[in-house]
């Protein structure tokens, strides 16, 4: 539910001071993305445009409950 490149080119170093230069699409490219958010300290809900069809909105949000308007 999270806007995401498709594709993506990422370049850095391992944990052996190896270079990493990668492009990749789908899976991979949306894990490196999330991964990113994380380190830019950016969680998953905050770029959720539509919490209606995300889940657990009865645990995030208790007053939007179904039948608690009346």
């Amino acid at each position: 539910m999270v806007k995401r490149w498709s594709n993506l080119r990422y370049a850095g170093v391992d944990q052996y001071g190896q270079t990493i230069d990668r492009t990749v699409d789908g899976f991979h490219a949306r894990v490196v993305q999330h991964e990113c958010d994380h380190l830019a300290g950016i969680l998953y809900p905050m770029r959720i445009t539509d919490f209606s069809r995300f889940g657990y909105i009865d645990v995030l949000f208790p007053e939007l409950a179904a039948g608690d308007d009346e």
